[in-house]
């Protein structure tokens, strides 16, 4: 399994965030939530996947015409397919052990 680091950074604008190879968190009580951790270890591994500069290249294009199709930051942002992935994958576990390469494209929508 990979290695990470995860930081605690107060002034975080979610309550976590995955800029490889770290793991961010607003609080450091979410240093031991596994779901929260979980989703944002499936962004590293996204991220790895896509040599770490086009996922942040397709999670802001993919973002930008979802801003345009939904008119709105949460749906927009919810309907990204990297964390339509990490969202409906977070709270299993295991998710990671078995998930096949670049499974965030079977998410799309």
């Amino acid at each position: 399994m990979m290695r990470f680091l995860i930081v605690h950074i107060a002034r975080l604008p979610a309550a976590g965030m995955a800029l490889f190879p770290f793991i961010l968190v607003k609080r450091r009580a979410y240093k031991e939530d596994k779901v929260l951790i979980n989703h944002e270890k499936i962004h590293l591994v996204q991220q790895l996947e896509l040599l770490v500069i086009f996922f942040y290249i397709i999670y802001l294009v993919h973002y930008a015409i979802n801003l345009a199709r939904y008119r709105n930051h949460q749906t927009a942002y919810r309907n990204i397919v990297f964390e339509r992935e990490a969202f409906n994958m977070d709270s299993d576990l295991l998710y990671l052990k078995r998930r096949k390469l670049f499974a965030w494209r079977f998410f799309f929508r």
